[in-house]
């Protein structure tokens, strides 16, 4: 009982401050990310679908540097953390594509929504991966 309470009271430390950075660091990862999709799409024509994934890289390298340092204060390794926010985004990516075809071929939504609300979804998802996988403990 104790050991649960130990990680419970671990993982609760600084979560609305956590919380709150990894919102602005999600905000400014996705300017890069609906930057890149947009001026994709827009400017070369792109289909949407590829494009949010080319988006979705250029957010990611924003959100690892940032989320490493600001919002988690990681102590990893970068030869430990690089490939565990690498998985964890993968996982992303895989939503994002899932997400972005079912709402733009399937319901026929336009990307920019269809982009909102998948995000959103992954924002959870990438919040938990990194809080607790990623970048929660020291080296392994």
């Amino acid at each position: 009982m104790r050991d649960r309470s130990s990680f419970i009271a671990r993982h609760a430390t600084g979560l609305p401050r956590q919380v709150g950075s990894f919102v602005v660091v999600g905000l400014l990862a996705a300017v890069a990310h609906f930057g890149t999709l947009i001026g994709l799409v827009e400017g070369a024509g792109v289909n949407p679908v590829p494009a949010t994934l080319v988006g979705f890289i250029a957010g990611g390298v924003v959100s690892y540097i940032l989320n490493r340092s600001m919002t988690f204060a990681s102590t990893r390794p970068h030869r430990e953390a690089t490939w565990r926010f690498a998985l964890v985004a993968g996982g992303g990516f895989a939503l994002t594509f899932a997400l972005m075809y079912v709402f733009i071929h399937r319901f026929t939504l336009p990307y920019l929504p269809a982009q909102v609300v998948t995000t959103g979804i992954v924002l959870v998802w990438n919040f938990l991966g990194n809080k607790l996988w990623t970048f929660g403990a020291g080296p392994v």
